[in-house]
């Protein structure tokens, strides 16, 4: 799908805000039955993003967790390599919205990786592109491989380090200006599962990302694993209930906080997935950039539920997606389409008729 070029990306803050349907085809909130598939007035681009012109697909990275080469030290300890490349990409961000991006390993986000505490970690670092990048890994390790030495063009630095302390953790470029390289896309998820492994689970990763289209810092869409409104249109299958654990990451530049309200549901919130207590029982919760969180819930009602950002601007402008619970038979066949007649209707605030 081609995407409007470097010469266009002015006008993808005006494609944003240009989605609006006409009243025809509305659906208001309460025309929505239980168990139907959820209707949708939302100001959605028509259309959807070939995951072959990325190369990355964001339903694949929902499960996508790198575990490294591995092998054992001498001693018993249990080695896990890998290979993180940076480079330059443009990437299709919404149909016909294209951003120059900087990237890990060709995603944005970048391969999630993981391990378990007490690995020791080896991640051969190449800078391909023609900016000075580096690695920065949220954890305990020590300052000779904290990342904030750039790495020029061409060049190559390997951070080495046992990982340490259990949780959810995250990775970035730390090369100045901070903000200009995250946002341009160099971040990914880093989970250290705890000694005695957690629960069985259906777990995801999501990245809670936006993008600047227009280069005015403020951002023009929001998204979930970097692709607006991807998994409103393509609802993630959960088996009704089942545990499923969400990991669930902050990287959004340029804007105070984040935040990721579920419907008709509530989950555990373990902060930081340093410790195996949860913290709150809640349906909403609010993210500055670099925090990240583990939530677990399952779903006692099948039907498709929604969850977004709960600053409605974040969810009008791509950050929004559906869960569809089922029983395990369907949920297993794989992902079913959205009714896309629009989940906002701007025109009604209410969302319906007073």
């Amino acid at each position: 799908m081609g995407g409007l070029g470097l010469a266009g990306i002015a006008g993808g803050a005006a494609a944003a805000r240009a989605w609006m349907p006409g009243d025809s085809g509305i659906a208001h909130a309460q025309e929505h039955q239980p168990g139907a598939p959820m209707p949708m007035t939302h100001n959605m681009v028509e259309g959807d993003v070939d995951p072959a012109v990325n190369g990355f697909d964001p339903t694949a990275i929902l499960t996508d967790f790198d575990y490294g080469a591995v092998s054992t030290l001498p001693g018993g300890q249990t080695l896990r390599e890998y290979q993180i490349v940076a480079s330059e990409k443009l990437i299709e961000i919404a149909p016909g919205v294209t951003f120059p991006a900087w990237v890990y390993n060709g995603r944005v986000p970048g391969p999630t990786i993981r391990c378990t505490q007490g690995d020791r970690l080896r991640i051969t670092f190449t800078n391909g592109s023609t900016h000075p990048h580096s690695i920065h890994f949220h954890g305990i390790h020590s300052p000779a491989v904290d990342g904030l030495t750039p790495v020029p063009p061409g060049g190559t630095f390997v951070y080495e380090f046992d990982a340490d302390p259990f949780g959810l953790h995250l990775y970035h470029c730390h090369t100045v200006p901070f903000r200009r390289h995250i946002h341009k896309g160099l971040y990914g998820a880093f989970i250290i599962d705890p000694p005695t492994p957690r629960l069985p689970a259906k777990e995801l990763i999501m990245v809670m990302n936006a993008f600047d289209t227009n280069f005015d810092a403020e951002n023009e869409f929001y998204a979930v694993n970097t692709v607006a409104f991807h998994y409103a249109k393509h609802p993630i299958p959960v088996t009704l209930g089942e545990l499923v654990r969400v990991y669930l990451v902050n990287l959004t530049e340029f804007d105070p906080l984040n935040s990721f309200h579920l419907h008709a549901n509530m989950f555990n919130v373990f902060r930081t997935g340093t410790r195996l207590e949860p913290h709150e029982y809640t349906d909403m919760i609010a993210m500055a950039q670099g925090e990240r969180h583990i939530l677990e819930f399952s779903f006692k009602f099948p039907g498709q539920s929604m969850f977004h950002a709960h600053q409605s601007e974040f969810s009008e402008l791509g950050w929004l997606g559906i869960f569809e619970a089922s029983p395990a038979i369907k949920a297993a066949a794989g992902f079913d389409q959205a009714i896309v007649a629009g989940i906002c209707d701007l025109s009604s605030p209410t969302g319906g008729t007073l």
